[in-house]
């Protein structure tokens, strides 16, 4: 047989079989730990400007941090990182919130809901434990500091539900622009009236 027949058999061959269908693709969480923490460290180093301290790393291994620090993989490959830790409310005692230290993807998985779901995940865990009757204080809101040259940032914490309460000027030390919008969301206006 030629190779043009051997390639239109296969042709119409392949043409009237159904395509199997892509599979969509698993985003997936780990809580960091002294056996990821490399992965997280590097991370790091590649996506952002500055370099994170020790004491943040101890910090992120904290265990009421656990379900507000993780790695985030997409299809098996470590490509994101969100840390939180729960900080006391300055003006209340009584209640705490919820400060994003770290939240980032590498730029090739960006736009692939990565970053969302990451969100998503620290937002809805936020949401349980501010509905918990035995929480220590109850966790009204999700915070964070983004550089004002950081509009694509700012639109995307927006979209989740945040906004604009302040301006720190001279936040960051050892960056151009030095200052940082504070965006913030409320968990829900209940958590005054916890169960």
């Amino acid at each position: 047989m030629s190779a043009t027949a051997t390639e239109t058999i296969a042709t119409t061959a392949s043409s009237s079989l159904p395509l199997p269908k892509a599979r969509p693709p698993k985003i997936d969480f780990s809580s960091v730990n002294p056996n990821n923490l490399g992965t997280l460290r590097k991370l790091n180093q590649v996506l952002f400007p500055i370099r994170y301290s020790e004491k943040f790393y101890k910090d992120v291994l904290l265990p009421e941090h656990e379900e507000f620090c993780k790695l985030i993989y997409y299809n098996d490959i470590p490509v994101g990182d969100i840390c939180c830790r729960i900080e006391t409310d300055p003006n209340d005692q009584t209640k705490s919130r919820l400060y994003i230290m770290t939240m980032g993807v590498l730029a090739p998985y960006r736009s692939r809901k990565v970053g969302s779901k990451g969100l998503q995940h620290v937002i809805e865990n936020a949401i349980d434990l501010s509905k918990k009757k035995d929480a220590p204080k109850a966790l009204e809101s999700i915070y964070l500091h983004v550089q004002t040259s950081n509009d694509d940032a700012r639109r995307f914490y927006e979209k989740h539900g945040f906004r604009e309460v302040g301006r720190v000027d001279g936040y960051y030390k050892k960056l151009e622009p030095h200052d940082a919008w504070v965006l913030e969301k409320v968990l829900n206006e209940s958590t005054e009236e916890r169960p």
